[in-house]
C-alpha cells in the first residue's frame, strides 16, 4: 500500500505540490528495511525562489488577520491532523524508522497538541500595557509579525520539527519557507498540505525538498526572508550564522546536545534505572535532549549500572510495524557507522563495554539498527563524553561530592537539557539554580510540553521553541508614543531652540 500521493512532486509551494526543478532525484528509505519509500524530485535554488515569493505575496494578508482568524483555522488544523493520525504515523515510521508506538503515541499526539496550543496562543500575543512612561505622553508595545521566516528542520522528528518550526511563526501572523531533511521530507509535506485543507490562505506554508548546501544555504541567504530558524548539529548552525548575519536576519538557532543525568546518593535507584533506560533509548537515542552522560555518586554506581545493563539487555528491536517493538534502528547506514565509531573508539583507549556495542546480525541486519550500549571506564575528556553521539549510547561515571558532580555535569560546550535525581529539595534546588542548561528535569528525563519553552544555552543555541516565548523569537517589538497635551512647542525642544 503507498504511503501517500506525491504524484505532483515533492515541493509545496502556493498551496501546491509541484516537480523540483534540479533534475537530480533523491530515494526516501526506510532504515529499518532499506526499502524505498519514495523518491524525490529535488529542489534548486528556482524553486526556493518560487516559495519566498509565495509567501512575501501571502504575508500582507496573514499578517492583517486578526488573531482570533489565524486561532480559527490553527483549530481546524489541529481537528484535521487528528484525523489523519494513523496516516501521519505510519509515514513517519516509514521514513524515520521509528516503531509505530513512538509515532502513535509520541510524535504524532505531540503534534496534535503543539497545534492545539499555537491555535490558542495565536490570540494572546501582548505587549507592554499602554500608560504614562514620560509626562505628557502615552507609550504602548506593539508585536508584530517579522516577514518570511526561513526554516532547516532536521530528520529525527520530522513531524514534530516541521511543527515546531511552523506553528509559532504563522501564529504571530509570519509566513514561512521550510526546508525539511531530504531523507525525510513527507510528513512535513502532508502538514503542509493539511494546512491548506485546514483554511490556510495559499502561500503562508511553503515546503521546499533539497540538498542543505544548495537549497538550505540559498534559503537561508535570501534577499527577502527576514528571519532564519535552525534546528541541528552546532557545526552546521554555525555555518547557518554566517549566512544568516550577512543580511542581517534574525536568527534562531536550536543545536546540539551532551544532556546530563546526574544521580545523587539519596535518589530512588529503580527510578533512576528506568529513568535512565527510556531517556537514552527514546528515538534510538537521535534526540539532542537524550540523557548520554550518567553521573551517579559513588555508593549507587555499581547497582546503577547492572539495572541499567539489566533492562537493555531486554530491549525489543525488530519490526517497526509491529507495536511490540521498542527500539527501532538508526536514521541510515551513515548514522550507524558513525555511532559504532564512537563505540570502537571508544574500546580503544580502554572503556569497557557493559553491554551491547554492536551492529546486530540476523533479518535486524537489513536495517540500520545497534543494540543499546553502556559504557563505563572513560575519563571526562575522552571523545564518547565530550561529543554528541545521537544514538543508544549511555555513558557512565562516577563522582563523589555534590560540588563536583554539578562540575563534571557542566563540563561541556553543551547546554541543552539535564536531569537531577534526588529525594532531597536543597540538592534539587541547587542543582537545577548551577546547572547550565535550557531545561532541567528533577526525577525524571526527556518530557517536552507545549506550553513551556524549549532552547538551550552555551553551545546549544539561543531562542525558545514551544510554549509564549517562542514568540519572542517571531515577532519585532516596536514602542508606539503618542503626545498627550496638543502643545506644539515642547519643553524639551529647549535644547534645540534655545531661549527664543
Amino acid at each position: 500500500m503507498p504511503m501517500q500521493d506525491f504524484g505532483n512532486g515533492h515541493q509545496y509551494v502556493g498551496g501546491q505540490l509541484r516537480q523540483g526543478s534540479s533534475g537530480e532525484t533523491f530515494d526516501v528509505v526506510n532504515p529499518a528495511t532499506g526499502d524505498t519509500v519514495e523518491t524525490l524530485t529535488l529542489a534548486d535554488p528556482s524553486d526556493v525562489d518560487a516559495a519566498v515569493a509565495a509567501a512575501k505575496g501571502a504575508f500582507p494578508q496573514w499578517s492583517g488577520a486578526t488573531p482570533g482568524e489565524r486561532a480559527g483555522v490553527l483549530n481546524k488544523l489541529a481537528a484535521l491532523i487528528e484525523e489523519r493520525a494513523e496516516d501521519f504515523a505510519r509515514v513517519e515510521s516509514a521514513q524515520a524508522g521509528k516503531p509505530i508506538r513512538l509515532t502513535t503515541e509520541f510524535d504524532v499526539p505531540g503534534t496534535i497538541d503543539n497545534t492545539a496550543f499555537f491555535a490558542g496562543a495565536a490570540r494572546n500575543l501582548e505587549g507592554k500595557a499602554a500608560g504614562e512612561y514620560a509626562a505628557g505622553s502615552t507609550s504602548m508595545v506593539r508585536r508584530e509579525a517579522i516577514g518570511v521566516v526561513g526554516s532547516i528542520a532536521p530528520w529525527n522528528y520530522p513531524l514534530q520539527m516541521a511543527a515546531w518550526k511552523i506553528l509559532p511563526a504563522i501564529a504571530a501572523g509570519n509566513t514561512i519557507v521550510l526546508k525539511p531533511a531530504e531523507i525525510t521530507p513527507l510528513t512535513s509535506l502532508m502538514f503542509a498540505r493539511a494546512c491548506t485543507d485546514a483554511g490556510i490562505p495559499d502561500g503562508v506554508v511553503n515546503v521546499v525538498t533539497g540538498k542543505g548546501r544548495t537549497v538550505g544555504e540559498y534559503l537561508m541567504g535570501h534577499a527577502d526572508v527576514s528571519m532564519v530558524s535552525f534546528t541541528g548539529s552546532t557545526g552546521v548552525g554555525k555555518r547557518i550564522g554566517e549566512v544568516a548575519l550577512r543580511t542581517v536576519k534574525r536568527l534562531h538557532l536550536e543545536l546540539g546536545g551532551k544532556a546530563p543525568f546526574v544521580v545523587f546518593d539519596d535518589a530512588d535507584l529503580d527510578a533512576a534505572i528506568n529513568g535512565a533506560v527510556a531517556a537514552s533509548l527514546i528515538n534510538s537515542g537521535q534526540d539532542c535532549t537524550a540523557a548520554t552522560r550518567a553521573y551517579v555518586q559513588r555508593p549507587l554506581f555499581d547497582a546503577f549500572v547492572a539495572g541499567v545493563a539489566e533492562l537493555y539487555q531486554g530491549v525489543r528491536l525488530g519490526d517497526t510495524t509491529d507495536p511490540a517493538t521498542d527500539l527501532g534502528p538508526l536514521v541510515s547506514r551513515r548514522q550507524q557507522e558513525s555511532v559504532a565509531g564512537f563505540v570502537e573508539r571508544a574500546r580503544g583507549y580502554g572503556a569497557t563495554i557493559v553491554t551491547g556495542g554492536e551492529i546486530p546480525g540476523g533479518d535486524l541486519a537489513k536495517g540500520a539498527f545497534y543494540r543499546p550500549t553502556l559504557v563505563t571506564g572513560v575519563a571526562q575528556d575522552s571523545e564518547i563524553v565530550q561529543d554528541e553521539i545521537f544514538g543508544p549510547v549511555l555513558v557512565v561515571l562516577p563522582f563523589d561530592s555534590d560540588d563536583e558532580g554539578i562540575r563534571l555535569a557542566n563540563d561541556t560546550p553543551y547546554g541543552l537539557a539535564a536531569s537531577a535525581w534526588t529525594r532531597d529539595i536543597f540538592r534539587s534546588l541547587r542543582a537545577t539554580r548551577e546547572i547550565q542548561a535550557g531545561c532541567v528535569w528533577v526525577n525524571d528525563h526527556i518530557p517536552i510540553i507545549s506550553d513551556m519553552p524549549h532552547g538551550g544555552y552555551k553551545a546549544s543555541g539561543f531562542g525558545k521553541d514551544m510554549s509564549q516565548y517562542s514568540f519572542d523569537e517571531y515577532t519585532q517589538v516596536k514602542h508606539v508614543m503618542y503626545d498627550g497635551t496638543g502643545i506644539a512647542r515642547k519643553d524639551w525642544h529647549r535644547t534645540i531652540f534655545g531661549a527664543r
